[in-house]
């Protein structure tokens, strides 16, 4: 087996990989919380609204998402299993296809991460506006924002353990309405919501359903966290696999059950109402009266504070892997006395504060919302694809295929898991109302990423395939 160095080119040197590092203090349990928390957060409460002005076709389109998103647990899976070190889609695509590729990959998931997290504090000020600010004066919304975005980047300051915890306790709380509404809410299901609005997007079925799925792969990003965060994963060949599976499949049940309730429950036009909360109206709805609309917007806060509190650990894993090769500034390499990634934790939470305040001076709620999450899913999307095209580049080469392991099964997840990316990049340029405001964006972040390459470049480390002899 051989290593790729800076260059692209082969060495005969192969690299084993990193061992668990000192603050691996994550099992199962608390990965497989890490992997829901993340991929459940705010997004799943008020994404029903943003799916709203397609019609219950989206119901269709969440399905394909979610066989798509079981397809790329898999295949990180696999990946972790070959690869058991930290940095998850950045790490496969440097070791794949060496540093230049490594590099954009490891910025088009950073901004994946602090960006989705300004999404996920956009829905979740949505929901705690329930209770405060009911009138939403943005200066007011900018100031709760802020809040939920450095309450947990205070957590993830104090230490990977504290994370955990309120990873675990979060996660428990946030499925407590979902799995009501996915099991009691379908008794209250009214059918004819749903087949008088199947198809309201003037688009044809197929471009209705790849638009939507563009928006719900945003419910979904988080499949990686584990295999991101591998370094402080007990164990992770074993448990990255394990809990990128289960918390996958576990969310997959309760997102379609439960979009489904919201658009048996409520209106269309209550839906894509502006500042619509698409969980407080169907448990209204459900049980008279605001009490249990209140009581799951409580819990929609919590899950956001969560999701947040993932995230932020993922914003800063990224660069600490990059830095430590010398694809990012070493700065985000330097590990505080409480063991976290000190600058990394502070910078993206910065970046998140800025591009939420940024969204709120244009637009406000779903607008906002909207364009954030098909940037974080389009920035997503290509890591998610070159991790794929990684699998199978050692899938189909003998020589780096590891013994022992199913490479034609490995093959086929990876190829699902590159189409559907491919779906998700060409979908996200074809929403209604935010193409020329997305085409800035990933502009802006693009010439931002290399001038950064450039500039950095020099400071490259030789590539290592961390790929070894011993199978899964």
């Amino acid at each position: 087996m051989t290593t790729i160095d800076s260059a692209g080119g082969g060495s005969n040197t192969a690299v084993e990989p990193e061992p668990e590092g000192d603050g691996a203090s994550l099992g199962l349990n608390a990965a497989s919380a890490l992997v829901m928390g993340s991929i459940i957060g705010t997004g799943v409460f008020l994404l029903p609204a943003s799916l709203a002005s397609f019609g219950s076709i989206s119901l269709i389109a969440f399905a394909f998402t979610a066989i798509g998103a079981i397809a790329l647990a898999q295949m990180f899976g696999v990946l972790s299993k070959r690869m058991p070190a930290g940095g998850g889609p950045y790490a496969y695509s440097r070791a794949a296809f060496g540093n230049a590729v490594g590099f954009f990959n490891a910025w088009s998931y950073w901004i994946t991460a602090w960006a989705g997290n300004a999404a996920i504090v956009v829905a979740w000020v949505l929901y705690a506006e329930v209770f405060i600010n009911t009138d939403h004066n943005k200066f007011l919304s900018i100031l709760i924002g802020i809040v939920g975005l450095w309450l947990p980047a205070a957590v993830n300051l104090s230490g990977v353990k504290n994370m955990a915890s309120v990873q675990i306790i979060t996660t428990i709380i946030k499925f407590i309405p979902l799995v009501i509404i996915s099991t009691v809410g379908l008794f209250y299901v009214d059918w004819s919501y749903i087949t008088a609005n199947f198809n309201i997007s003037g688009m044809s079925p197929l471009g209705a359903i790849v638009s939507a799925m563009s928006l719900a792969v945003f419910s979904y990003l988080g499949v990686e966290t584990a295999a991101v965060a591998a370094g402080k994963v007990k164990n992770p060949r074993r448990n990255v696999p394990l809990a990128s599976l289960f918390g996958t499949l576990a969310c997959t049940a309760v997102y379609l059950l439960s979009t489904l309730v919201i658009f048996g429950t409520v209106t269309n036009a209550d839906l894509i109402a502006d500042g619509a909360q698409p969980f407080t109206l169907a448990f209204n709805n459900m049980f008279g009266g605001t009490w249990a609309g209140y009581a799951v917007a409580a819990a929609a806060v919590i899950s956001g504070l969560g999701a947040l509190n993932g995230w932020t650990m993922i914003c800063a894993e990224m660069p600490l892997a990059a830095a430590r090769e010398g694809l990012f500034p070493k700065l985000f390499a330097k590990i505080s006395g409480r063991g976290v990634p000190a600058i990394g934790i502070i910078a993206s939470t910065v970046l998140a504060t800025g591009l939420m305040i940024f969204s709120y001076m244009g637009q406000a709620g779903a607008d906002v919302f909207n364009l954030m999450i098909l940037l974080s899913g389009l920035t997503a999307a290509v890591p998610y694809a070159f991790s794929a095209l990684a699998l199978i580049k050692w899938s189909v080469k003998v020589e780096e295929r590891t013994p022992g392991a199913n490479y034609i099964w490995e093959a086929i997840v990876a190829v699902v898991g590159l189409v559907f990316s491919v779906i998700i990049i060409y979908g996200s340029f074809t929403v209604a109302g935010t193409q020329g405001s997305l085409l800035i964006l990933t502009g802006i972040a693009f010439v931002i990423g290399l001038v950064l390459y450039f500039y950095m470049r020099r400071q490259f480390t030789d590539v290592g395939l961390h790929a070894t002899n011993q199978g899964g």
